[in-house]
């Protein structure tokens, strides 16, 4: 068995728990700090970046008798994130030294001059990254660490719109907590999206429990889509690319004219999305945004959740005729007039959803947008 000395996020008692795969209050951790340390905030992220730093002084929690199973959890929740274990040791509130492992970041990560704060992170992105643990340590034993950091960022996203979905409007008439019964929770696959099941019972309409039922979703994340309108010319932008689940339902159209959209980043505003997204794709700056809805794409085989928008934009001139080469996108855009776009949608010409959604917004407030100011 061995002691740790945690200084980051692992504060964070649930989150904890998880990695730990075990509850943590006996033996309860006790307060420690470590000389000549500092824990600094890396620069455009929530993490912490640990150091030496003379005269300085890290605050943290000592973990007594941890096993080697559970330091191999340790390690691969750790691991992803290029640290290293390192024995140090830390003083006790009773003046006590300790020897103590501590997972030492790779030096590549170059932190900020700013301290980092746990109850900062704990108010902004402790609900997210217990999420994402839940995720990570699913995949213990099955994947590799370095997998793990390779999927994290996608991880990060789906746990974060899963902390959104649960802010969402309670449903008045129901109570989950006694008409949902979850008996498992099953990760088949993760990489760009997660494919997951569960085994559940759920409350029918007769007031009986159902059946154990098996139940699968694609988890996505939350997603902006916005489509440009010019209200001066009374044309809009949309933009083409190929789209994989289109050729493997068999279509021999799989090139899809769509609104512009992407995913949100963990803690990322859906107007904020829309707008660095218009950029990406189009090379668009857009003006006025307007709220065009929000929903699930597709309820009964997907958690993604649209933002959907219709952004004034000037699409006079010159319009950049590809783009978005992040994550292998290949992107052609194209203006057309309200007219053809409505034509081509009575005509069954467009097959994207949001398209189709964004597109009869827009003619219901066309008149509206055309005459504010």
């Amino acid at each position: 068995m061995a002691d740790f000395f945690f200084y980051g996020t692992l504060r964070h008692l649930p989150l904890l728990r998880i990695v730990l795969g075990r509850d943590v209050a006996d033996p309860a951790p006790e307060a420690a700090r470590l000389a000549d340390h500092g824990v600094f905030q890396v620069d455009e992220t929530p993490f912490p970046h640990f150091a030496a730093a003379p005269g300085c002084e890290a605050v943290g929690i000592l973990v007594r008798g941890v096993t080697e199973e559970e330091t191999q959890r340790l390690r691969f929740y750790e691991g992803g994130f290029d640290f290293d274990v390192r024995p140090v040791l830390v003083e006790l509130e009773s003046g006590d030294t300790v020897r103590a492992e501590v997972f030492y970041p790779d030096a590549d990560h170059a932190p900020s001059e700013r301290r980092w704060s746990l109850s900062d992170w704990e108010r902004d992105w402790s609900e997210i990254s217990v999420c994402a643990a839940d995720e990570v340590m699913a995949w213990y034993g099955r994947k590799s660490a370095d997998e793990i950091a390779v999927a994290f960022p996608s991880i990060r996203r789906r746990a974060s719109a899963l902390v959104a979905g649960r802010r969402r409007t309670p449903d008045p008439e129901r109570n989950l907590s006694r008409d949902v019964i979850v008996a498992a929770h099953h990760h088949p696959y993760a990489k760009f999206f997660s494919l997951q099941e569960i085994d559940v019972q759920v409350r029918q309409y007769d007031g009986a429990m159902s059946e154990v039922l098996n139940r699968a979703a694609i988890l996505v994340g939350e997603a902006a889509v916005v489509l440009p309108y010019d209200p001066v010319r009374d044309c809009v932008m949309l933009v083409e690319q190929f789209r994989a689940p289109v050729f493997m339902a068999g279509d021999p159209a799989p090139w899809i004219w769509e609104p512009i959209a992407g995913l949100l980043e963990p803690g990322e505003a859906a107007e904020t999305a829309a707008r660095r997204e218009a950029l990406e794709e189009a090379g668009l700056s857009l003006g006025q945004l307007e709220s065009a809805g929000e929903m699930y794409s597709s309820t009964g085989s997907s958690t993604e959740y649209l933002h959907l928008f219709v952004g004034l934009a000037d699409l006079g001139g010159d319009v950049t005729g590809t783009g978005g080469t992040d994550e292998g996108e290949d992107i052609r855009s194209k203006v057309i007039g309200y007219s053809e776009l409505m034509q081509g949608i009575d005509a069954g010409h467009y097959k994207d959803m949001p398209l189709v959604t964004t597109a009869l917004w827009l003619a219901r407030h066309r008149d509206r947008l055309r005459t504010s100011p």
